[in-house]
């Protein structure tokens, strides 16, 4: 099957003029950003959708490919670092049905070495890394773009240490969710005990901390369905980390199955903590990046902030609360859906198949169909704040400027009689 090679002057006309449709087969991570090939800018091709060639051995492929919007009525022109791999993902389009789909081989040598040809890349792509980052550090290196200080890994989990033992990155320590939330309101911990749990975990406010979680397949029916999906606690615990003054916080792009997906070894060895005497700022140094329950009413009376609810869309028009330890149903009046995923331990529509983040640009098409833009202050929240920072998160990462979690979520919403709550779809 021959497979039409086009030139970098083809390429960048097609693509000026808006004639095309680029398909990365890289990594998401050099997607977003990093420089894997010493390329000169690191990033992807203007309008260029993700789909690295990884994912062309799932049995849904094509179903990923729909629902990312790569159609047959497209020019597809596909590209990445490997020249076969591009071949036989362009074979694969053309298999599928496909009929007018080229190959670009000269992405690192041509198109990334001169200026005028246009790139993107997730403004802040280099606080969510990839495994080979992370193993150099095991390694005793240091990767790129790493300050070059102290830096602890943390398996994050709900009390769910089998998760960690069970297999982790070597040289991690684990880190319960509840050290740095309280279960009686499932808010961020105060001040004096944030400071002396950071204490305990060996990290100060210079500590490089990177952050990641285990899925392991959530139940509704368990008593505890948070156990089960540590990689969105990973990024609840980054988020308070932000707010308290870990200046470095970066997140394993996919968790723990993303270090599985690499090949690399895992251990079971029981890691010991290595205290450190004082945090080194003062709690918190980032107060802006959360709303509590006044600023949120506050934000709801304004034209200028948004609250955006990443719950699910049954939790939203309250056929269900979402969990088995919060009674009432419903939703926030004048909360704007977010439409994270399908239950309150998935957020699967801001995630890709392997757990790594979803394409950015996809979750800001997501957002501004229901009129969330960076030009407001958004407050994300969900039931207790575990979505709410995931979401809060792929913004940030994004570059948008005025991003907060409503730390209280539906949770603390609900439990004051006097606060108002809807149900049922809203009126359009």
């Amino acid at each position: 099957m021959n497979t039409h090679t086009i030139t970098t002057a083809e390429l960048y006309n097609h693509v000026i003029n808006n004639h095309c449709l680029p398909v990365d087969v890289r990594p998401v991570d050099t997607y977003n950003g990093w420089k894997r090939k010493n390329e000169k800018r690191g990033g992807h091709i203007k309008g260029a959708k993700s789909l690295p060639f990884k994912w062309a051995n799932y049995l849904d492929w094509i179903e990923i490919v729909r629902s990312k919007g790569i159609l047959p009525l497209h020019k597809l022109i596909v590209y990445g670092y490997d020249d076969e791999q591009s071949r036989k993902m362009a074979e694969l389009f053309k298999k599928a049905g496909y009929p007018d789909v080229s190959v670009y081989n000269g992405f690192r040598e041509e198109w990334a070495a001169d200026k005028q040809n246009p790139m993107e890349k997730l403004p802040r792509y280099n606080h969510l890394v990839y495994p080979e980052w992370v193993k150099t550090i095991i390694e005793g290196g240091i990767p790129p773009e790493h300050p070059g200080g102290k830096t602890v890994i943390c398996h994050a989990h709900y009390r769910n240490r089998d998760a960690y033992l069970s297999g982790h990155i070597p040289g991690a320590i684990d880190i319960d969710t509840l050290a740095l939330e309280s279960p009686e309101t499932w808010n961020r911990r105060t001040p004096p005990e944030l400071k002396e749990a950071f204490e305990q975990h060996g990290i100060t406010a210079d500590t490089t901390v990177v952050l990641y979680g285990k899925y392991m397949h959530p139940d509704n029916a368990e008593e505890y369905p948070g156990s089960a999906a540590g990689h969105i606690g990973a990024i609840r615990c980054a988020f308070i980390m932000m707010v308290a003054g870990v200046k470095d916080v970066r997140v394993l792009n996919g968790g723990f199955q993303s270090w599985k997906d690499a090949g690399y070894e895992t251990s079971t060895e029981d890691v010991s903590k290595k205290p450190v005497k004082d945090f080194g700022a003062t709690i918190p140094t980032q107060p802006e990046l959360v709303v509590d329950i006044d600023e949120a009413k506050e934000m709801l009376a304004s034209e200028d902030a948004e609250l955006v609810c990443v719950r699910s869309w049954p939790e939203y028009i309250g056929e269900v609360s979402g969990y088995n330890y919060i009674e009432k149903k419903g939703r926030i009046p004048g909360a704007v859906f977010g439409n994270c995923g399908s239950d309150a331990y998935h957020i699967e529509n801001y995630r890709n198949p392997d757990h790594t983040a979803r394409e950015f640009h996809e979750v800001a098409k997501i957002w501004e169909e229901a009129g969330i833009t960076p030009d407001k202050h958004l407050a994300f929240y969900c039931g207790t704040g575990w979505r709410g920072s995931e979401a809060f998160y792929n913004a940030w990462l994004m570059g948008w400027p005025r991003v907060s979690v409503f730390d209280g979520g539906w949770f603390e919403w609900s439990n004051d009689p006097d606060n108002p709550y809807e149900t049922g779809a809203p009126d359009k």
